[in-house]
């Protein structure tokens, strides 16, 4: 739009829609009632999500970027707003997920004068933000939203914050909107395909890891077809179950917290890594330990942004690309008549189905039953959100997920982040069923955010794991300092009734038998619903006691 006198807010508003932006996720502020005012003009485009906390608003818009490949934007005011905030940029940071972040700022004039709330965005997102910058000139607003979105959206993915001087977005100016530039992928080179079947074919251990962000559809589906047609085995980093169909029987389980111990001993063993989109973080790599960082196990490394690669781990072959370009070229490469890694993979696969088995458990809720029961009741679509927390092992450890559904979480540790990832979600895919999994210690956190929920017509299913601990800690606490709990133990509210509320359908399930039918009527309900599972605390993980961790340390 040009010919005409807008206000920065207005300006900004329809930059946004010129970028393609389609949700807005905020808490309202006086620091940019403009631009509130400009999104009003343009409601038929952009859907305003009016959020109860900046950590959740940021949230909803970082699970929306996992989901679709595509950045929301959230809105948040200056000074606390920002504060509470900035966990959802961190996240966005440690996940590769493309966000922008757009916070009120002072009005220019009152810089460095410790104004009402006044904040230097550049210096306090700088370590967390791929982009930092500020507009003061309500003429560039276009060009700097344009860049924002290539920013989060190029090479390695990430959070771009943008800081609005309030007496700019009242300005009156005259400038031409920008759309988004079209950009090829970067393609791999052909030669370093033809060198990565070279290693595979020499390979009678490989391991493929897969990770990251902004996979595309049929860029999943490419790289199920070449690892399933070369039948290797396929593990997936730290909370990225999204991205491969757990039912293949070359699925092996995942690397992250909680991993499963035989797979992580057997990994050790792999002679060749295919790492593709995934960084090689702390996680997936057991603390760094998993591979030697000189490079004597091969390594093949896939990722869009060159400064990722070789990191950490010295890689036999980098290769630069597009993780949807280079799955399509992986695809295309000739299935080989011998694949003498075969029982290599039958090995691995064993053991994850073994890992499945459910332990003996204490008390009467099986949570690991309650996990494959869950599994049967999930729609073929389903997403599931998840917090962080010991309770989070239990979903990746008992469900395969399949290939329509969706696992997403916090791969940087941040409790609070499951319920309004599911609002996030069932915004953006309304019609789709979308359970949370959360901890009692992270529901306190941000399940006030249910609210929005009701506010605009969505209805997540929260299963809450109550063990009135913040199990986590009180895990370490026991290994390090065994029977000396100290400030890990939590009173909690009545869960069934705190979301009743809310007008919304409440459940409490302490039996293994009662968890098929709660989660049933729940569904039935078509509200907003929360399942309170109340957990043995003695069951502190997926995989030990509490009197185990004890009887440990004592020997240790």
């Amino acid at each position: 739009m040009s010919g005409m006198l807008r206000t920065g807010g207005r300006i900004l508003a329809d930059a946004l829609v010129a970028q393609g932006i389609r949700h807005v996720f905020a808490v309202p502020g006086e620091s940019y009632l403009d631009v509130l005012d400009g999104l009003y003009a343009v409601q038929d485009q952009i859907e305003l999500i009016t959020c109860r906390f900046e950590a959740g608003c940021v949230n909803m818009a970082e699970a929306y970027g996992k989901l679709t490949g595509r950045p929301a934007a959230a809105f948040v005011t200056r000074g606390p707003g920002a504060c509470h905030g900035s966990i959802g940029v961190h996240i966005a940071q440690q996940d590769s997920t493309p966000l922008l972040l757009f916070v009120g700022q002072i009005p220019f004039e009152e810089t460095d004068r410790d104004s009402f709330q006044e904040v230097d965005y550049r210096r306090m997102f700088q370590p967390l933000a791929k982009w930092v910058t500020q507009i003061d000139d309500a003429a560039r607003i276009p060009e700097l939203v344009a860049h924002a979105m290539d920013v989060a959206t190029t090479g390695r993915p990430g959070p771009v914050v943008i800081a609005l001087s309030e007496e700019m977005q009242k300005r009156l100016v005259d400038v031409p909107d920008i759309g988004p530039a079209p950009v090829s992928h970067a393609f791999p080179d052909p030669r370093a395909i033809q060198a990565l079947a070279t290693l595979l074919a020499d390979a009678r251990k490989p391991l493929a890891i897969l990770g990251g962000s902004r996979w595309s559809e049929q860029g999943r589906a490419d790289i199920r077809d070449f690892l399933v047609g070369h039948d290797i085995p396929t593990t997936v980093g730290f909370r990225r179950q999204a991205l491969y169909d757990g039912t293949q029987e070359n699925f092996v389980g995942d690397l992250g917290v909680g991993s499963d111990p035989a797979l992580v001993a057997r990994a050790r063993e792999a002679d060749l890594i295919l790492a593709i989109g995934t960084r090689l973080g702390e996680a997936v790599t057991q603390g760094y330990t998993l591979f030697p960082a000189a490079g004597g196990v091969p390594i093949v490394h896939i990722y869009p942004d060159a400064s990722e690669i070789g990191r950490v781990f010295r890689p036999a072959l980098g290769i630069v690309a597009d993780i949807n370009v280079a799955a399509h070229a992986l695809a295309a490469l000739p299935k080989p008549a011998s694949k003498p890694w075969s029982a290599w993979t039958h090995e691995l696969r064993a053991l994850r189905m073994a890992g499945m088995a459910t332990p003996e458990q204490t008390g009467l809720l099986d949570l690991g039953q309650v996990m494959r029961e869950l599994a049967e009741l999930l729609a073929p679509d389903a997403i599931i959100t998840c917090d962080a927390g010991n309770f989070a092992t239990w979903p990746p450890r008992f469900i395969n997920f399949r290939d329509g559904q969706r696992f997403i979480g916090p791969t940087n540790g941040a409790m609070g982040y499951a319920v309004p990832a599911a609002i996030g979600a069932a915004i953006s895919h309304r019609g789709r069923q979308v359970v949370a999994c959360v901890g009692d210690g992270g529901f306190l956190m941000t399940g006030q955010e249910i609210a929005t929920a009701f506010h605009h017509d969505v209805a997540p299913i929260v299963l809450v794991f109550n063990n009135a601990m913040y199990g986590t800690i009180r895990m370490y606490q026991e290994r390090a300092y065994p029977g000396r709990v100290s400030g890990t133990a939590l009173t909690n509210p009545d869960f069934a009734r705190f979301i009743e509320a809310f007008g919304g359908h409440g459940e409490t399930v302490s039996a293994t038998t009662d968890f098929t039918p709660a989660f049933r009527r729940a569904v039935a309900s078509g509200k907003p619903a929360v399942i309170e599972l109340r957990t043995d605390p003695e069951q502190i993980t997926s995989r030990a006691t509490i009197t185990q961790l004890r009887a440990a340390a004592a020997k240790a």
